[in-house]
């Protein structure tokens, strides 16, 4: 977060941005790399001006027109008290013919942004404002490609200890037993039924977590991600998604999410 702050205003200033700049940063093995600068707003804005309790959008445009923050009030770095998350609103549920996976293109149709004491009840709220509520119980079918086996056997360890019942194809099934997780074998689609389009058509699975990777595993994926989005059902496709789910799963399990309005939450801050 230093390294972020030290950059931003070594830009800013270098490039003489008057208003509101939108940086895109990458963090790697510690290390931050920038990715784009631009001279302008995002749709990030609103939610962040939400999460401060500054409006942010109406002081960029006062300062382009010559007012400085002096004269605005805002002198300093806004604190961010809490967690706030923002989720992304995708129309799969419309368009069932559209894969599910994600890539460089903007596919989101909304966003979304839920509040919290700690990050996964405020990702849990997030999610359930996007329409993917977390189960907090039931069934939970894995298949991961093989890159991504190692790290999802703590994962897939962290749900069954959460009482989620284990299943999963047979590669994956296999790798996770064989580190003493308790996952039952379900068929591939491929290769015929009974297989897991089947269990999820008839609700016996909660959650899905699919990272396909080859042509057959894509044609598997592909049929198995518009089952789950289908029947409704939270599809998770990338590991971090999935360490991020099971913080809001914990979160939530034992207590449900409460709820508070943003102008009270303001209210309780002693530096507002």
């Amino acid at each position: 977060m230093a390294t972020i702050r030290r950059y931003t205003e070594r830009l800013g200033k270098a490039l003489s941005v008057c208003g509101l700049m939108n940086l895109q940063f990458a963090i790697h093995d510690d290390t931050v790399y920038v990715l784009e600068v631009n001279p302008r707003a995002s749709r990030t804005i609103p939610y962040v001006s939400k999460a401060v309790n500054v409006p942010l959008a109406r002081i960029g445009a006062w300062v382009m027109t010559g007012a400085t923050l002096a004269e605005l009030g805002l002198t300093t770095e806004p604190v961010v008290e809490r967690f706030f998350v923002k989720e992304a609103v995708f129309p799969f549920k419309k368009f069932l013919g559209v894969d599910a996976v994600l890539g460089p293109e903007m596919k989101s149709t909304g966003e979304v942004m839920g509040h919290g004491a700690h990050f996964g009840r405020a990702f849990a709220k997030a999610q359930l404002a996007a329409g993917n509520g977390l189960p907090t119980r039931g069934t939970v079918f894995i298949s991961v490609n093989d890159s991504d086996k190692p790290p999802v056997v703590a994962m897939a360890d962290s749900l069954q200890r959460l009482g989620f019942h284990l299943i999963a194809t047979r590669g994956t099934a296999a790798y996770l037993s064989a580190r003493g997780l308790r996952v039952a074998l379900v068929n591939k689609v491929s290769e015929g039924p009974p297989n897991i389009l089947h269990q999820i058509e008839n609700g016996e699975v909660q959650l899905v977590i699919n990272t396909p990777q080859g042509s057959v595993a894509h044609s598997d994926g592909r049929k198995i991600r518009a089952a789950a989005i289908r029947h409704e059902i939270p599809l998770i496709t990338t590991l971090s998604a999935v360490e991020a789910a099971i913080a809001g799963i914990k979160a939530t399990k034992y207590q449900a999410p409460e709820v508070t309005s943003l102008q009270a939450y303001y209210r309780r801050l002693p530096h507002r």
